[in-house]
Formats: C-alpha cells, sequence, structure tokens
C-alpha cells in the first residue's frame, strides 16, 4: 500500500493516506457508507477545522480568503517564488462520496508530510488549497469560489447567492467562521495540479492506474420552456391539441441524438423535467427541462447549440408550440498547460504506473484556476465509474499512486521554476 518508484527518496505513505480519508469521512458520514458534507454548514465547519489542524501540525502557515478558500502553505528556499499549489473541495453532494474532492486535498497534505518526513526543502513554496462550495448543491451554481479567484464571478455576487431556505452565502460563511480578509484571487500561483477520481469508467475498463488529464470539456446548461394549451383529456380531439409534453418528449429525443451524432466525446443529457400542471387527465400546457450539453471542442460545442436552436423551433412549429431556448451557464473547453500535462505525465512514467491521457468529462475547480494559472490534473480510477453517490469507492493502491505521481509533479514543478519564478 505504499507506492515506490524506482530510484526515488520521496515515496508516500498510502497508508496514511488512507487513514485520513476514511478519519475525513467520519464527519458527516451516511448510513449508506458516503458523506453529506454541504457548503458552509457544520460539518462543513468540522471537516475544515480538522484539514487546518493538520496543516498546522504538519508545519504550514494558513491563510483564508474572503470566500473562505483556505490556502496552507509549507515555505521553501525561495519563499518569493510563486507556490505550486494542489488541492480540491471537501463540501458534497447530498448523498456524495468518501473520495470525491477530498482526496484531491488530503493527497496534497499527503505531499506535504511526505516532503517533511524525508526533509526535502523545495525551491519553490508548496500550497494545499480548499476550494469553498464546489459542488454548488447547497449554493448554486458550482465552483464559484474557485471561479470568483478566477475573475469569472464578482465576489459580492457569490456572498449574495441563496441556499434553498434563503439563507446567505455570506452569512452562511460567516455563521462557520471562515470569512477571511485576503481579497479573493489576490494570491498568485505559480501552477495547480488537481488530483482526483475519474468519476468515470474509463480507466477503469483501459486498466489503467493513472490518467493524465489534458484538459476538461466544455459545458452548455440550458433551461427549455415549452408552452402549449392545458385542456381536457377527454373532449379534446387528438388533432386539435397543443400538447406541450408530447413537443418536449420529441426535443428531448433529439437532444439525446446531438450526443450521438457529435462523436467522439459528446455528451447530452437531460436530467430535470417539470410538467405543468401535472394531472393525470388534463393535457400538458407547460413543461420546462434542462439540458446539459459537453465537448472538449469548443467549436463543436457550439455546432451543438445550433443544432438543438434549429430542432426544437422545428419541433414547436410543427406542433404549435411556444418555445424558449435560455442557455444559463457556458463553460468553454478547458485545455491544461503543457508544462503541467507533461510534468504528470513524466511522473507517472518515471513511477512505473500504467497511465493514459484522458480529458475530463466533469467540471473541476482546475478548469477556472486554468484561466489564471498553468494548469493540470491527476485521474485514479472509482469502481464501475461511479461518482456523486455513497458507494463511491476507490482502492487504496490507486489513491497512493495517484498521489506518488502528485508529490513528484509538484518537486519537479517547484524546483524547475522555484528560482526563477519570483512574484
Amino acid at each position: 500500500m505504499v507506492a515506490r518508484p524506482a530510484g526515488s527518496n520521496l515515496t508516500i505513505d498510502g497508508e496514511r493516506l488512507w487513514s485520513s480519508l476514511m478519519r475525513l469521512a467520519e464527519i458527516g458520514a451516511t448510513p449508506k457508507g458516503g458523506v453529506c458534507r454541504l457548503a458552509l454548514t457544520e460539518v462543513d465547519k468540522a471537516a475544515r477545522d480538522l484539514f487546518v489542524e493538520w496543516c498546522r501540525e504538519a508545519g504550514c502557515s494558513i491563510q483564508i480568503d474572503e470566500l473562505g478558500n483556505i490556502f496552507a502553505r509549507r515555505e521553501g528556499k525561495h519563499p518569493n517564488a510563486l507556490p505550486i499549489v494542489t488541492g480540491s473541495h471537501i463540501d458534497s453532494q447530498p448523498t456524495g462520496g468518501k473520495f470525491d474532492g477530498a482526496y484531491g486535498v488530503l493527497a496534497g497534505l499527503e505531499v506535504v508530510r511526505t516532503l517533511n518526513d524525508a526533509g526535502f526543502e523545495t525551491d519553490a513554496p508548496i500550497e494545499i488549497v480548499v476550494w469553498t462550495n464546489e459542488e454548488g448543491s447547497r449554493f448554486a451554481p458550482a465552483m464559484m469560489a474557485s471561479g470568483a479567484f478566477a475573475g469569472a464571478f464578482d465576489a459580492d455576487w457569490v456572498r449574495s447567492r441563496e441556499d434553498p431556505d434563503g439563507i446567505t452565502f455570506a452569512a452562511a460563511l460567516d455563521a462557520i467562521g471562515y470569512a477571511g480578509t485576503s481579497a479573493v484571487g489576490d494570491h498568485a500561483i505559480g501552477a495547480y495540479i488537481e488530483t482526483h477520481i475519474e468519476q468515470g469508467p474509463i480507466l477503469e475498463a483501459e486498466e489503467k492506474t493513472v490518467g493524465v488529464v489534458t484538459g476538461a470539456q466544455g459545458q452548455r446548461w440550458y433551461e427549455i420552456t415549452v408552452t402549449g394549451q392545458e385542456a381536457h383529456a377527454g373532449p379534446t380531439p387528438m388533432a386539435r391539441r397543443r400538447d406541450a409534453l408530447v413537443g418536449s418528449s420529441r426535443i428531448i429525443d433529439a437532444v439525446n441524438r446531438i450526443g450521438f451524432d457529435f462523436q467522439p466525446s459528446a455528451c447530452a443529457t437531460v436530467g430535470m423535467i417539470e410538467c405543468r400542471p401535472n394531472s393525470r387527465n388534463t393535457i400538458p400546457g407547460e413543461v420546462m427541462f434542462t439540458v446539459d450539453f459537453r465537448h472538449p471542442v469548443e467549436d463543436r460545442l457550439g455546432q451543438m447549440d445550433e443544432v438543438l436552436r434549429t430542432t426544437s423551433a422545428d419541433i414547436s412549429a410543427e406542433l404549435g408550440l411556444d418555445l424558449v431556448v435560455e442557455e444559463i451557464w457556458h463553460f468553454p473547453a478547458a485545455p491544461f498547460a503543457d508544462v503541467c500535462v507533461d510534468a504528470v505525465r513524466a511522473s507517472a512514467m518515471h513511477s512505473g504506473f500504467e497511465h493514459m491521457d484522458i480529458v475530463s468529462g466533469a467540471g473541476h475547480d482546475a478548469c477556472y484556476v486554468a484561466r489564471v494559472a498553468p494548469t493540470g490534473m491527476i485521474f485514479v480510477p472509482c469502481a464501475d465509474g461511479i461518482s456523486h453517490n455513497e458507494i463511491e469507492s476507490a482502492e487504496p493502491d490507486d489513491v497512493a499512486a495517484g498521489c506518488q505521481v502528485l508529490v513528484e509533479a509538484m518537486v519537479r514543478l517547484a524546483n524547475e521554476s522555484g528560482s526563477t519564478n519570483q512574484e
């Protein structure tokens, strides 16, 4: 359970990493073996407190910005050099798993502990970051705090977001005592590498231990409203109906076809449907549903958008329905920096782990950080590709392998850039 690459004296302690993961998973544990640690709740605070305690025990200083992002810093030989940063998030889905996010944070902690054990001083400082509200389960949208760090969102706008109970982000952050004083984004980064379970089935199916992530898919989210005419299900002839659900079902089928038509790598999903009045003997008068498009090539994502709009308009016109297609979020495809991708690949090769290049199908904090700093990611397999689920699982050896690649990649970047990459 301890990864031991040939020729390296920096070997992470896989058992210690696993023990830390299991200890953190006790906070917000669910009966089915997962976690419920919604952002800025008391259980999120407890997890943050434990992380900060562990980091201070490892000799790190702590800085917290105005949106609650936590930076734990291990100094290097050149304190003015831009830090090499790793991390992820510790908030979860309502029925989340032990590894999503938490693994990336605690892999970073294990990097620091390993460097301490070896008495190894990097040229540039090493930092671990916990990003606030990555999941977006309590406060939407997802990845708000890393997005604000990268300039995608205004900090005041983030603070004004409300959860379903009307509690603002700002009030919740104050309540758990993690509203820092430094401005979000006022923290220069030399490079960033995030370690994560894949959240998909590719690595497991290909029997690879490490995924060298070359970038993340672009995403477009839509809310589509189709409006017809409510009418009695009995007396209204079929030919005179304006059935919003029939029109919506045809558009939903078209969404699925778009996903297949734009292969390889396209994904198209309808995940939510609201039908009104939702009565068994009334013809539906209005349907709202969501569409999630993903593709790693931005131009192809744009073509998917065009087909959706054209096809939806044609279907609605044929059936005499009114149509509103609202794009509520567009996250462009995010290629990662060659310097970080190459460092991860070289570290995987040096460590002797079976690896492959892979594109992230999910959004991660790394996708926003890539806008302001060279960024890469490391994936390890998860059982059956299942995530956002209490049964989410990963093998201890795979978790250790990803962390071993991380420590080598971070040291490589810290020592290559530490003497030249000055703040």
